[in-house]
């Protein structure tokens, strides 16, 4: 008698929901992420994603839901630094680089007066130091929490916190010089 093997791994409607969920929600803000660890280079971020949400695949759903965004940035911000390293390229950002990506969909309704304010605010942001800069978007574009944060750079939650202190008070005290 014939016995027909199961395969190894037999994706739930469950899991496939999870995944198309997480990949709708996290796909964006990663790549903005990775190319920014990546010097500019969206080529080399798509890749870096695709082969983060590869790994995500791997992962049974159940061990990653509850902290799914966590995940990801972490895998992506280690292959990233791996990409670097196997070029041979780490460096840290110069003073006032920044690599700005933007969506594929603009966000409707934004006023011209808070385009105005975002982008002098990024300007503002572009010349933190590389490791604030990375802590600041961490926080306030994809909304980690300082422990979350930790995880993703291997930094020390006191070392999150002061960094992100230090780079609020730097940017209010530009900010408010720059205006009138």
């Amino acid at each position: 008698m014939a016995h027909e093997i199961p395969s190894p791994r037999v994706e739930s409607h469950e899991t496939a929901g999870f995944l198309e969920r997480t990949f709708a929600q996290h796909h964006g803000p990663l790549v903005r992420y990775a190319t920014r660890l990546l010097h500019g280079d969206a080529e080399r971020a798509r890749d870096v994603v695709q082969d983060t949400f590869v790994r995500l695949m791997a992962q049974p759903a159940v061990v990653v839901a509850d902290h799914a965004a966590e995940w990801l940035f972490t895998v992506c911000r280690h292959r990233a630094l791996d990409v670097l390293r196997k070029e041979g390229r780490v460096t840290r950002f110069a003073e006032g680089q920044i690599e700005r990506v933007t969506a594929a969909e603009p966000r409707p309704g934004r006023a011209l007066e808070q385009a105005e304010l975002h982008a002098a605010i990024l300007g503002l942001i572009e010349r933190l130091p590389s490791n604030q800069q990375e802590v600041v978007r961490l926080k306030f574009q994809n909304g980690f929490s300082y422990k979350e944060i930790s995880r993703i750079t291997a930094l020390s939650v006191t070392n999150v916190g002061f960094l992100i202190h230090t780079a609020v008070a730097r940017l209010r005290a530009e900010f408010a010089a720059q205006r009138p």
